[in-house]
């Protein structure tokens, strides 16, 4: 049985999942015959960085773990512990590894960890002192140390499926000993549907939610959860997006590529999901500026001073209304005609100022402001152009004559320009 006081421990707590029977998701990992169940199961679980987002059962999995091979369990947050505290967990463990028991010591968000701190682990996994397992909400190549990264396993958890959430939401309505069994609540068909979307994969959100809900039926003569009522006690949607994380990188990724594909419904969604993530709106107009001439170009040069208007409005009207110049830069640019045209030519004249000698200055092209550069040949033989249009110069160094960087794209405004280069290409000849 479970001893417990119902009203100190969360309902979220006190569903944790005690076996792998139990744990409901992630069944790459943990399904019949996988690897990871069968390392739990034979008592042969390497150190390892379990890395997916919240809810989908990191912690519970390194309980699990802990609980199945006999070892003591050692927890602690990278947010709040320092060096001295592990330490003195390692003191312990060692101990206790001289009597022949074990430790398996767990650090959430390790991924907040320094250098330093990550480092004092090293031996102690080397040695076998512990068995160590981080968990992580970000990217652990770019946030766990390599000397500490090669020497776990790094397993990924995938946001958990509605099914699974749901499954969790039953287990919980109907367990008499740990859930809420017992109060005989009923949470409405349309209700469940809605609890589990808000949930957004996250297990402990929407227990956290059910059990919001189940404390505001109290006292009620039909203790029925309905949809109102969930949407009260979750209040909004889970975000999994973190302005400093991975996410961060991924969302204005996917909004890039969307806007350079021409798609304006997909460029509004990711932009919808930075904004509601918190993300700096001066950095989503950055990158507006950015595709303004990298991806629209010369196709459409409205686009580059329509950005800028953005980034000035946002900047001068702040958040919540900079949404709108915002959505209005990103679907001007995601219609707009595309070249990247601009950076295609500033890339191969970079690559000759690179790979080729550094020339002169052709005679005919220099300023001859004196008459010692005059008698020197500076100047001499110069085209002003909008007298000689149609006159061939030299404008590169001779050792890149006939060298050709820009090539307009076909949409758009550089339609003309193609024409018009060719026009004086063949007027020169």
């Amino acid at each position: 049985m479970f001893e417990f006081d119902r009203d100190a421990i969360p309902l979220a707590a006190r569903m944790r999942p005690q076996n792998l029977d139990e744990f409901v998701g992630q069944e790459s990992l943990l399904g019949p015959g996988r690897a990871l169940r069968a390392a739990i199961e034979r008592d042969a679980v390497p150190s390892m960085v379990l890395w997916g987002p919240p809810g989908s059962g990191k912690t519970t999995l390194a309980q699990i773990v802990a609980r199945t091979t006999g070892a003591q369990f050692e927890g602690m947050s990278a947010v709040s512990a320092g060096v001295a505290d592990l330490r003195r967990v390692m003191r312990e463990a060692s101990a206790r590894r001289r009597v022949g028991k074990r430790t398996v010591l767990f650090i959430d968000e390790i991924h907040r960890f320094n250098k330093a701190q990550q480092d004092a682990i090293l031996p102690y996994v080397e040695d076998g002192t512990v068995t160590f397992i981080g968990a992580t909400t970000e990217n652990p190549s770019f946030e766990v140390n390599s000397a500490l990264l090669s020497r776990a396993r790094v397993f990924v958890l995938q946001p958990l499926s509605d099914g699974d959430v749901g499954a969790i939401v039953d287990r919980a309505l109907q367990d008499p000993e740990r859930g809420l069994g017992d109060r005989a609540i009923r949470l409405a068909p349309e209700a469940r549907d809605l609890l589990i979307s808000l949930a957004n994969g996250d297990a402990r959100s929407a227990l956290n939610a059910l059990e919001f809900a189940a404390a505001m039926t109290q006292g009620r003569d039909d203790p029925a959860i309905d949809a109102a009522l969930v949407r009260e006690s979750m209040q909004r949607r889970a975000s999994q997006y973190d302005k400093a994380g991975e996410m961060h990188y991924d969302i204005i990724s996917a909004f890039i590529k969307s806007v350079r594909a021409s798609d304006p419904d997909a460029a509004l969604y990711w932009l919808a999901r930075m904004i509601d993530g918190g993300e700096d709106p001066l950095f989503i107009a950055r990158r507006l500026v950015i595709l303004a001439s990298e991806d629209v170009g010369l196709a459409d040069s409205a686009g580059l001073p329509l950005a800028i208007a953005a980034q000035q409005a946002v900047h001068f009207v702040g958040m919540p209304e900079g949404f709108f110049p915002l959505a209005h830069a990103t679907l001007y640019l995601a219609t707009a005609a595309k070249s990247n045209s601009v950076g295609r030519a500033f890339s191969a004249a970079m690559d000759d100022v690179v790979q080729t000698r550094n020339e002169p200055v052709p005679l005919h092209l220099r300023n001859a402001p004196t008459g010692l550069m005059r008698g020197l040949g500076y100047g001499k033989g110069y085209h002003y152009a909008h007298d000689d249009y149609d006159v061939a110069q030299l404008n590169l160094p001779p050792g890149l004559s006939g060298r050709t960087y820009y090539r307009p794209g076909t949409r758009g405004a550089e339609k003309p320009i193609v024409d018009e280069l060719n026009m004086k290409k063949r007027r020169s000849e």
